[in-house]
């Protein structure tokens, strides 16, 4: 039963994917300009021959790209060179020459480490927390708890990372951490332990600017969902029968609001990429999140279809993975459609 639903949601997930690959790239085609009209292959002042020369290149550009066809023609090659060789095509702005696959290969480990660096903080904080309230509801630490999350939650990322820097990073009033970039400068002098604690460093703020927010938001919804299961008729059954009270709360109250959990599971891993966009350019960080600001800057169409693939495949993911996480949380649930 379990394999034919699998079978099943990865049809669904595929034809989902095509529409939302289909409407991304009809977006692009719409919207106005486009790599073969920009200042980079444009002739600017120069002499007639020059002139010339780029419009040539342009319109090579173009041919290249497929901007001479129709939109659905234009992406059914794309989608054909996928399918068929595995070759999303050539960066044409940030990156000329070299095929998408490997500029975003060179980017993908950075961002893959700080989100889950930030996932991993973000549950092992929020969970107990939010348990921890629901069970003090109404107490004097639950209500600093509660304000403390609400201040943390409002925080824009932007603004907490500058501030950040401002204060913690080299240059600052207390200068712990570098201020920009991922990796040490001296890193061939250093030991594995020296390097290390220097990757720690330079990790530390972004991983905490992508993660507070996530948590903050996650410790309030898991102490509404707790709360919520701790009034219910079985607990009181639970604890009519001689289960303790912690017992009581982590065994039953909390496995009945990790449906609650899991859901939230789904769309945190988009939103870190998302959020990753900032952090990563605050803290000038060579991950995705700078490589997709500047393929939308120069409007890298093969970069921006190659990036718009990997969140939907992303997202779609995380959403197949919460349906099964649903089972093993709940035995009653049964993927029966």
């Amino acid at each position: 039963m379990i394999l034919s639903y699998i079978i099943k949601r990865l049809l669904l997930a595929i034809f989902t994917l095509l529409i939302i690959l289909l409407v991304s790239y009809t977006l692009l085609r719409l919207a106005p300009g486009d790599p073969a009209s920009s200042d980079m292959f444009s002739g600017g002042s120069g002499t007639i021959s020059s002139k010339e020369g780029a419009l040539k290149q342009n319109h090579s550009m173009r041919e290249k790209l497929h901007l001479d066809k129709p939109v659905l023609t234009g992406f059914a090659i794309w989608l054909k060179n996928i399918v068929l060789h595995g070759d999303f095509g050539e960066s044409v702005t940030v990156d000329p020459g070299r095929s998408v696959t490997s500029v975003i290969g060179e980017r993908i480990s950075l961002t893959v480490k700080l989100n889950l660096w930030a996932i991993l903080i973000t549950y092992l904080l929020a969970i107990p927390i939010g348990v921890f309230s629901a069970a003090k509801a109404g107490s004097f630490a639950d209500r600093c708890t509660e304000i403390t999350l609400f201040i943390l939650y409002s925080l824009p990322v932007m603004w907490v990372g500058l501030l950040l820097q401002s204060l913690l990073c080299e240059g600052g009033s207390l200068p712990l951490f570098p201020l920009s970039g991922a990796e040490p400068d001296d890193q061939l002098q250093l030991n594995i332990w020296q390097y290390q604690f220097e990757q720690i460093r330079h990790l530390f703020l972004p991983v905490l600017c992508l993660s507070y927010a996530g948590f903050a938001g996650l410790s309030r919804y898991t102490r509404g969902s707790v709360l919520q299961n701790i009034h219910a008729d079985y607990m009181r059954t639970a604890l009519a029968k001689g289960v303790t009270a912690n017992t009581a709360l982590w065994k039953h109250a909390f496995r009945n609001a990790l449906i609650t959990m899991i859901t939230l599971f789904s769309g945190i891993l988009p939103s870190l990429i998302a959020g990753s966009v900032i952090v990563e350019y605050i803290f000038n960080l060579p991950g995705m999140g700078t490589l997709s600001l500047q393929a939308l800057s120069s409007r890298d169409y093969p970069l921006q279809m190659a990036l718009f693939t990997f969140a939907g495949v992303l997202t779609l993911a995380g959403i197949m993975i919460c349906d099964l996480l649903y089972m093993a949380a709940d035995p009653r649930i049964r993927l029966t459609k």
